[in-house]
């Protein structure tokens, strides 16, 4: 094939996106002074900085062992894909929300291809680090072939997840190496006016408050929310008689300045309509300037003389103004002070400004709702209030994506269909759950079920034919595409500088078949679209040309096909380009080995506006 056929031919890429290159290719085309023969001239940088570069012998910053290799950790790319699970999934061809069962490490950088700013919101209850539920970093970070192999250890031995206790002697850095890497590709997961909300207690607010800092930046803070879990102590006190009553919900924003929370609605006992004065529910507020106003004018009452010397938070002909429209209150004695009468419909979308405190959300109401939808059987500890969850989605989103990548019981997809059905939004949910073993002795697996994944995705399917049941002849999506992370479709270069020739021909011998045989056409297609930067609830179907059975994404927009074992005819391939896709999909081993074929392929879909793309 000449190289102008090979121009026409787009490869599907076999990893992730390289995100060290990114970098250094967006700081080449910014500060092209600080690139030298491809590589960042990182005293050049600096020089160019001046004075905004910092001094590296004193620094402030959060600083624990590992935190390097848990930055390489978000940083290497990954052959892993996802893989169609539809014995679990419900309303697939419908539905537009996302269950995947896997490493979120893995997972998330498996999104960053079509997702990235995308998500408006991200909630996560991760690990809160107490020494009981903490899942041990190298049995999910260390990459997808550790994952692979723990996840075989746990189906056919039944291995239990370790704790990190305090003596193990790095007790906070473990927690800090897993949670890092996950953040750094979370952010990049958000859209340009999205947040990141986390729930976290005592135990590593601090910490988690200054990686967070690093990560999304101080100035993009939102707030620190507290929330009481019980309103009184119950048993006999602590020694101290202290008792911690309350958690954390801490907020970040991809860019604050874009961020804007709904509010509260307005609590009509705080107005009246004395007067009934024609323009509705009213109530009086200050006139006075609270800041650096300088508007000290004196005001005259009309009807009966009296004056009122101050500074104003209005202009003179602003009060003037207000006083035609009788939008001012005089008193009825001098000693009084003129109030502007403030109507609640004239506060923007008849709402007050968000509070940083969430209030009181039972964390014991929360459990017996949870355990409602499972027969009374406490089938999960400390499931997070659903009015709190709701609460969050309710002032962020409306028709948007939300991300959980702790999943645990499912509660943000819960609160994500229960908002829904309440407000009429198309929000839709993408859940992330580690299958982690659940414990013969507990509830949930004498129930059935042996994961945790098991169990979110039951309550999810649950609670959605709850809230479907309690609609009058509202729709509102209740089901999830489920998907398992899993090993790549396609052959992959496991070969080192260091490999001996011997060994390297063998690898190229065992290359020559680029997908797995025993890959079903699905999972191909899955992992190609991902790759290649589609979304994980394209509509997909099949279809029929001159006798080639092709997979169809969206309206024939993309055709594909994914038949390695029967080599197609270039007239039964003219045939499918006639149909101008936008893009045609062709697996390399169906060529078998003919240059001939895939050069007049190319040609074909090159005259046709058709881009190929080869997997």
């Amino acid at each position: 094939m000449n190289n102008d056929d090979s121009q026409d031919i787009h490869e599907t890429p076999s990893t992730t996106p390289g995100f060290k290159t990114e970098l250094a290719a967006q700081l080449s085309d910014l500060i092209p002074e600080a690139v030298a023969d491809g590589k960042v001239d990182v005293e050049k940088l600096k020089e160019l900085l001046g004075d905004d570069a910092g001094d590296d012998r004193e620094r402030f910053g959060l600083f624990w062992p590992g935190k390097k290799r848990a930055l390489r950790a978000a940083q290497e790319q990954t052959t892993a894909t996802l893989k169609p699970d539809f014995e679990n999934s419900k309303d697939w061809d419908t539905t537009k929300n996302v269950f995947i069962e896997g490493d979120n490490l893995e997972v998330l950088k498996i999104l960053q291809k079509h997702y990235h700013g995308k998500i408006k919101m991200i909630y996560i209850d991760p690990p809160y680090n107490t020494g009981k539920d903490f899942v041990y970093p190298d049995n999910f970070k260390e990459g997808l072939e550790t994952y692979l192999e723990w996840t075989r250890q746990v189906n056919e031995e039944g291995k239990k997840v370790s704790t990190n206790s305090e003596s193990e002697g790095r007790y906070h850095s473990n927690w800090l190496n897993m949670m890092y890497p996950r953040l750094k590709l979370a952010r990049n997961l958000l859209t340009e006016d999205g947040v990141i909300f986390i729930s976290i207690d005592d135990n590593e607010v601090s910490h988690l408050r200054k990686l967070l800092d690093e990560i999304f930046g101080e100035a993009n803070f939102l707030g620190q929310f507290v929330w009481v879990t019980k309103n009184a102590a119950r048993g006999v006190p602590p020694r101290t008689m202290l008792m911690s009553n309350h958690e954390y919900v801490i907020a970040y924003a991809r860019r604050s300045e874009n961020v804007k929370f709904k509010g509260l609605e307005r609590d009509e006992s705080d107005f009246a309509n004395p007067d009934n004065d024609p323009r509705g529910l009213w109530r009086s507020e200050s006139m006075k300037a609270t800041g650096a106003q300088d508007n000290y004018f004196t005001i005259t009452d009309p009807t009966t003389g009296n004056t009122f010397h101050a500074n104003w938070a209005f202009s003179e002909s602003s009060v003037k103004k207000m006083i035609e429209e009788g939008l001012v209150i005089f008193p009825k004695e001098d000693s009084g002070t003129p109030r502007q009468k403030k109507f609640m419909n004239s506060y923007l979308n008849d709402r007050k400004a968000f509070v940083t405190n969430l209030g009181w959300y039972s964390t014991e109401n929360a459990t017996k709702a949870l355990m409602s939808l499972f027969d009374n059987k406490k089938v999960f500890d400390f499931p997070k209030p659903l009015d709190l969850l709701a609460f969050l989605v309710e002032q962020t989103t409306s028709d948007d994506i939300v991300l959980d990548f702790f999943a645990g019981s499912g509660a943000l997809a819960h609160a994500v269909i229960k908002q829904n059905a309440e407000d009429g939004g198309k929000r839709q949910f993408i859940q992330v759950q580690l299958p982690e073993p659940l414990e013969e002795e507990s509830a949930a697996y004498k129930a059935g079920f042996r994961t945790i994944a098991d169990l979110c995705r039951k309550r999810i399917d649950v609670a959605g034919n709850r809230v479907k049941g309690e609609l009058a002849g509202q729709s509102v999506d209740v089901g999830l595409r489920a998907f398992a992370l899993a090993d790549t479709n396609f052959t992959k270069w496991r070969v080192t500088s260091e490999t001996d020739p011997t060994t390297l021909e063998q690898h190229l011998l065992d290359i020559r078949d680029s997908s797995e045989d025993e890959a079903s056409p699905d999972a191909l297609l899955t992992e190609i679209l991902l790759k290649q930067g589609y979304s994980l609830t394209e509509q997909i179907g099949d279809t029929e040309v001159e006798g080639l059975n092709l997979k169809m994404v969206g309206a024939g927009i993309v055709l594909a096909y994914l038949n390695e074992h029967n080599k197609p005819t270039l007239e039964q391939l003219r045939k499918v380009v006639e149909h101008k896709p936008a893009r045609f999909i062709i697996l390399e081993d169906s060529f078998q080995g003919d240059d001939e074929l895939k050069t007049n392929l190319a040609q074909e879909c090159k005259s046709r506006g058709v881009e190929l793309w080869t997997a």
